[in-house]
């Protein structure tokens, strides 16, 4: 393996650029792109998740995309052996991987040192069925009692990470919080690109994805993936839009009402994203729209390449 190339991972909220940064970098560092978007994995998530056509990909390969069908769950744990694997492999072909999505924990789970709390299958089940009898925000509630910095960064109606939250605090005894990493690469030879946009553009530029994505058919994407099993998926039917356009299919909203349901939602997504970045003080952020920009992520990369003097990366 080729540990003097950099692993570098583009961050940042929804709609920020990260893709066309991504793709950017990936050319001029030799490198391929890895997916740490949570939906981006499933087969037929392509418009709501804004997931780059073949053809626009410049030629370079992507991975982690179009893995599992949609009724497949997917932990972080499991995503973080088949990102490190993916990492690892581009690496042994001396070239650099290039990690790009707004799953923020995601990212982390590939970069940092992290490991993963057990499980206990009847704490499981116990609170899977309080999810079914009492419903997310009642979950989300009890969460917040339990731990309130938990319940800050996890959506109310994101049944699924509630759950994992509630379980973490019964069988460790401990925060939810208190069992994430530290910030501390598991390689030395890592980077972290933000992009930097202020909060008015990226507030217009949601709203204007969003009509694109109405636009482009994603009514007709739900509609078929619902005929997939969509609401089977544990995983896949949480994803922001895709449950707004099931409501409006299930004739309890109007479209407008689903267009700007997403849109708020997909706005407090991105507030989600920017304040976890910007907590992680490693993370070198550049102008969303600075002339520069693909200059100055090179030469962060660069910085941290270390000509193959830096440790072997203990992941692995």
């Amino acid at each position: 393996m080729s540990t003097s190339r950099p692993i570098v991972a583009v961050v940042g909220a929804t709609a920020a650029g990260k893709t066309g940064l991504s793709l950017d970098l990936a050319e001029r560092l030799d490198g391929e792109i890895v997916n740490t978007d949570a939906m981006a994995v499933y087969r037929g998530m392509d418009i709501g998740t804004a997931k780059l056509p073949e053809s626009k990909r410049r030629g370079i390969p992507h991975h982690l995309l179009d893995l599992l069908d949609v009724t497949e769950p997917l932990t972080v744990a499991e995503f973080q052996s088949l990102a490190r694997t993916a990492v690892a492999e581009i690496r042994a072909r001396d070239r650099t991987p290039v990690l790009v999505g707004g799953s923020a924990l995601y990212t982390r789970a590939v970069l940092d040192r992290f490991e993963f709390p057990g499980t206990d299958p009847g704490v499981r089940r116990e609170l899977e069925a309080d999810l079914e009898r009492d419903g997310a925000p009642a979950l989300h509630r009890r969460l917040a009692e339990a731990d309130p910095d938990a319940a800050a960064q996890i959506l109310p109606d994101n049944g699924r990470r509630i759950v994992r939250a509630l379980e973490v605090v019964r069988i460790t005894g401990r925060p939810f919080a208190a069992n994430l990493p530290g910030r501390e690469y598991a390689d030395p030879n890592s980077v972290q690109i933000g992009l930097d946009i202020d909060r008015a553009t990226l507030d217009t530029r949601i709203a204007q994805r969003v009509r694109e994505m109405f636009d482009a058919g994603f009514v007709d994407e739900v509609r078929r993936l619902l005929d997939a099993g969509l609401t089977d998926g544990r995983t896949a039917r949480t994803a922001i839009g895709y449950r707004e356009v099931t409501a409006y299919l299930a004739g309890e909203t109007t479209l407008a009402d689903a267009v700007e349901a997403t849109t708020a939602a997909t706005r407090r997504f991105s507030r989600r994203q920017d304040s976890w970045f910007r907590k992680d003080p490693r993370v070198v952020w550049v102008g969303w729209d600075c002339v520069d920009r693909v200059q100055q992520a090179v030469a962060a990369a660069e910085s941290v390449s270390g000509g193959g003097r830096r440790p072997r990366p203990r992941w692995r």
